[in-house]
């Protein structure tokens, strides 16, 4: 636990575990904590403290959610780089994708887990995609919805891979969160069908059917392949999952056989599957990688889009950041 000693309770990224010393990625800017990293562990420490009755994996996280709400922007948004020994934010990029997706993830996973019982971690979340859609969400002149990346009031007209979790986020947050107005909910449930088609679409406009890692806003380029790689990602196929079991359109479905078509096609080999290095190429170059959350998250995502409601149920079960289930506390 180390890397939580710090004055503002904001950990560092990385520790040796011999000498216990603790520092930050060096391309990080400044070299700061990362935002999407000081959420990532919030569900698994409250299951820990839950586990074995030991708070200080709980007063780790409860510290961390504290100092970041008295310390918001006034623009509600929470930046992708923090100061842990300061507390102040390092620079002022901003997104839903790499470097923040798992912070908002949680923020509303862990209030599921906790069985709706932390009022504060739900203002929290709610302010906090109030402030994305504000300041990061935009239509295309095609109309497609989607999260660009915010710098210092300037949106770049990009996408990640890793923000096409947000259909799945926001379409849960439709169905979950009861304090939502009518207004809200139907907003919340059209962005994230809306997020998902879009993500969709940067796969079928590529040669492969798979979607790159990230893709642009470009009149006649719209979500269009700008780093051209797949490397065996969920994201996309965790929104059609969340969206079929809220929606029950078969689209979802069949947009989820056309990516497992893909796979088997372009990614399969002997030994298991590989990314591929870029998907507008008709005969694409393997990475030689399986990665591990192909099986945690990819696959098994596909199985339940496949699967009756009752196996893992929304009622029953939070998926964490990996897709592992951790049933809610009653």
């Amino acid at each position: 636990m180390p890397v939580f000693n710090t004055p503002t309770g904001i950990p560092y990224a990385l520790v040796n575990p011999i000498s216990k010393a603790v520092h930050n990625y060096n391309w990080a800017a400044g070299s700061c904590s990362i935002l999407s990293e000081l959420g990532t562990f919030s569900l698994e420490f409250q299951y820990l403290s839950d586990l074995t009755g030991n708070k200080i994996y709980q007063e780790k996280i409860d510290k961390i959610y504290d100092h970041l709400r008295k310390n918001k922007n006034s623009n509600g948004l929470y930046y992708n780089y923090i100061n842990p020994n300061n507390g102040r934010y390092c620079g002022s990029q901003a997104s839903i994708g790499g470097l923040a997706d798992s912070f908002y993830e949680y923020l509303l996973k862990l209030w599921l887990y906790k069985n709706k019982s932390d009022k504060e971690l739900l203002e929290m979340y709610l302010d906090s995609i109030d402030a994305l859609k504000s300041h990061v969400y935009l239509k295309s002149s095609g109309n497609l919805g989607y999260f660009g990346e915010y710098s210092g009031n300037f949106v770049n007209k990009k996408m990640g891979h890793l923000a096409c979790f947000a259909g799945g986020l926001f379409g849960l947050t439709a169905i979950k969160v009861d304090e939502l107005n009518e207004e809200k909910r139907n907003m919340y449930k059209e962005m994230a069908i809306d997020i998902t088609n879009t993500c969709h679409e940067s796969y079928i406009r590529s040669a492969t059917h798979l979607g790159p890692e990230a893709f642009g806003f470009e009149p006649n380029r719209e979500a269009m392949a700008l780093d051209k790689y797949y490397i065996l990602r969920p994201e996309v196929i965790e929104s059609y999952f969340y969206l079929w079991r809220i929606t029950k359109d078969e689209k979802y479905r069949d947009w989820a056989w056309d990516a497992v078509e893909a796979l088997e096609k372009y990614c399969k080999t002997e030994n298991g599957y590989s990314g591929i290095k870029d998907v507008n190429s008709p005969n694409p170059q393997k990475d030689d990688v399986q990665q591990s959350f192909f099986i945690a998250e990819t696959l098994k995502y596909l199985y339940l889009i496949f699967s009756e409601d009752d196996l893992i149920p929304f009622d029953k079960f939070v998926f964490n950041t990996e897709a592992h289930p951790f049933r809610i506390k009653a």
